[in-house]
């Protein structure tokens, strides 16, 4: 059974920091791209940052300078470090895992956690 359990959000005010964790099971980690969107009410769902397999990362421009994704692989763990929060971040984060399992490329999403930074 594939679980991605989210943790880590909260309630900041603006400049502050969070950082988000997604712990996975069920899935070949090692070989996953691990991402991370974001939803905020009213908006479409928004890839914000992803880690491939080799530990090479992109990021929407709105983040960059600001988030930092990493992965332990030993912990099958992907993080999201937020730095200088601004309220436009507000949303719930939800971590996301993609895997080729030939033919298909298999998806699964966890349920979430809530950002909220204050102004």
């Amino acid at each position: 059974q594939v679980q991605l359990v989210e943790s880590g959000g909260g309630l900041v005010q603006a400049g502050g920091s969070l950082r988000l964790s997604c712990a996975a099971s069920g899935i070949p980690f090692g070989l996953s791209i691990m991402g991370w969107y974001r939803q905020a009410p009213g908006k479409q769902r928004e890839l914000v940052a992803f880690i491939r397999s080799g530990g090479t990362t992109n990021y929407v421009d709105s983040v960059k300078g600001r988030f930092t994704i990493s992965r332990d692989n030993a912990k099958n763990t992907v993080y999201l470090e937020m730095n200088s929060l601004q309220p436009e971040d507000t949303a719930v984060y939800v971590c996301n895992a993609k895997f080729q399992s030939f033919p298909e490329v298999r998806d699964y999403w966890g349920q979430g956690t809530q950002v909220t930074v204050s102004s």
